[in-house]
């Protein structure tokens, strides 16, 4: 009896069963090999990898580790620096802080002081001024009283004296004014003959013509009539006495220069030599009492020389210049 339920065809006493007819099965011809029949397929496992690429790839994760590590010991170094360089730099700042709290707090005191003691010293001269002021009052209308019982009593004197007085005053006065009176009239007087005279002088100036425009110009031929001149105003006289100079320098007359050349008493002539705007000329054989003009840059009119004596190397006259000094276009 078999162990086994359900046995295989083949096994024990039942026939196989029939193969169904046909064709006979391919047999190879006579001294042919026999046929090739192919193994069957086995499997492998696949290989393993080489032991040298694992390698490779080994260092390459052990330098990347060993960077982050190197990288985060790196940043962990700074960062403890900058926390010590923080530390220091609160530690500074704090130091700071706390001197300008102690200066602070020592300007406080001393300002406070300050204050206190001019508080002090205010109402100290407060008080002494109250004090001042009371007693300055007393004495004040004290005095008040005493200067108006000395002011009633002056006035009344006073309105006596000038009760007396007033008609003292009066007849000075009329006095006074009598004589001012006959003063005046005497000055009205001589001021009209003054004036009478200066015209009547006026009227016997000389009259002389021009050797530049032509025209008749006043000339004075002594002090009187140069005085009348310089009353009518219309010109400046600067006024001269002039010497024959042995080193022949000229002599500044206002803003001229003269050199006297030659004098001849007898014959009343006279030579100089004139200088103007740097420029010199001569003028040779001028008689007395002849107004010599000429012209300058500064006037419009002409400049006038007029000699009112001649002595012996000595000249004596004025200079007669324009009153408006303008620019000659």
């Amino acid at each position: 009896m078999s162990i086994f339920p359900n046995p295989s065809p083949g096994s024990g006493s039942e026939p196989p069963p029939s193969t169904p007819p046909g064709p006979p099965p391919y047999a190879p011809p006579p001294g042919a090999p026999p046929p090739y029949y192919a193994p069957p397929p086995q499997y492998y496992a696949p290989p393993a990898p080489a032991s040298g690429g694992s390698g490779w790839k080994f260092g390459v994760l052990f330098v990347i580790v060993a960077l982050l590590i190197g990288a985060n010991v790196y940043l962990y170094m700074q960062l403890d620096k900058a926390k010590k360089d923080l530390t220091a730099a609160n530690d500074t700042a704090q130091s700071r802080i706390d001197k300008l709290e102690e200066a602070t707090s020592v300007n406080t005191r001393s300002n406070r002081k300050t204050v206190d003691e001019l508080r002090e010293q205010l109402e100290r001269a407060r008080r002494q001024a109250n004090l001042a002021a009371g007693q300055a009052k007393d004495e004040a209308l004290k005095k008040v009283d005493e200067t108006r019982a000395a002011l009633e009593s002056a006035q009344a004197q006073q309105k006596q004296e000038l009760s007396s007085d007033i008609s003292k005053v009066r007849d000075a006065a009329d006095s006074k004014i009598s004589e001012v009176g006959t003063q005046v009239t005497a000055v009205k007087g001589d001021v009209a003959s003054t004036r009478s005279e200066l015209e009547k002088t006026v009227a016997d100036l000389k009259h002389a013509t021009g050797e530049l425009d032509g025209h008749s110009v006043l000339i004075a031929t002594n002090q009187k009539e140069l005085q009348a001149l310089q009353a009518l105003g219309e010109r400046n006289y600067v006024q001269f006495t002039i010497q024959k100079s042995k080193n022949k320098q000229p002599q500044k007359v206002g803003d001229i220069a003269i050199l006297l050349k030659g004098a001849d008493p007898k014959k009343n002539r006279y030579t100089i030599e004139l200088t103007a705007d740097d420029k010199t000329v001569e003028k040779k054989d001028r008689v007395v009492n002849e107004p010599l003009q000429f012209m300058t840059s500064k006037a419009k009119q002409p400049y006038e020389i007029v000699v009112n004596d001649i002595k012996k190397d000595t000249i004596v006259g004025y200079v007669s210049i324009p009153k408006v000094l303008n620019t000659r276009n």
